[in-house]
């Protein structure tokens, strides 16, 4: 049953959920652009992005030190921190808050090293229910070749410390595999939004768009 209400706020939160090399950022900031050229006043959050959480996690991430428990915690109190400080003040202002993930990151990910869902649902029940929420599905094998195409592949983004394999192509489709796993249950249970990834990036965003638009025309 999903475990979070609705919200009063006169702004709008949408949410972009997926694997690593899912499309989800690309797909987020064209919105974003997009909803700044129509004139909304729009917030994007990141995940792992506050001030106060965010370098102590990467210096951790870094020296891989942390366990799944010490990963979930840290990543919780990022996210508290942006809620209270970020994306609850905008939601106040009538903004448009575009979260680059949200709690279903936590959940799938976190429940995809080991952790039980209900003591990750427990850590998140202040969290409001986002207006909108996409989910952007890929294949792990095809999100390992794009990212990779870029840059390398992360440690915990492979799920390396899981030692599911010591091949970082191996691990990081093991472990997503897990992770995707995870968020399908999330999509039936909290009515996301279900994208296809791999689909052009034109004609994705023309989707995005038109499940957007009726839901900020009461925000003109």
């Amino acid at each position: 049953m999903p475990f979070m209400t609705s919200h009063s706020f006169p702004g709008r939160l949408i949410v972009v959920e997926g694997i690593d090399g899912s499309g989800k950022s690309t797909q987020i900031e064209l919105l974003e652009n997009y909803l700044r050229i129509k004139g909304f006043g729009v917030l994007r959050n990141a995940w792992n992005s506050s001030q106060e959480i965010s370098p102590i996690i990467k210096k951790a991430k870094k020296k891989q030190l942390l366990t799944p428990y010490g990963f979930s915690l840290l990543h919780a109190a990022d996210f508290s921190y942006r809620y209270t400080h970020e994306i609850l003040p905008a939601l106040n202002a009538g903004k448009i808050v575009l979260s680059d993930r949200y709690i279903y990151t936590a959940i799938a990910r976190d429940a995809a090293r080991g952790i039980p869902r209900d003591w990750l649902v427990n850590n998140f029940r202040f969290a409001i229910r986002p207006d909108l929420t996409f989910f952007f599905r890929m294949d792990p094998a095809l999100a390992y070749d794009r990212i990779t195409q870029v840059r390398d592949i992360k440690y915990y983004e492979a799920g390396l410390d899981m030692e599911l394999s010591m091949n970082p192509r191996e691990s990081y489709i093991l472990f997503q595999s897990r992770v995707l796993e995870g968020y399908e249950n999330l999509a039936k249970e909290h009515g996301f939004s279900v994208l296809d990834g791999a689909k052009p990036v034109e004609e994705t965003q023309r989707v995005v768009r038109r499940l957007v638009n009726p839901l900020i025309q009461s925000l003109l």
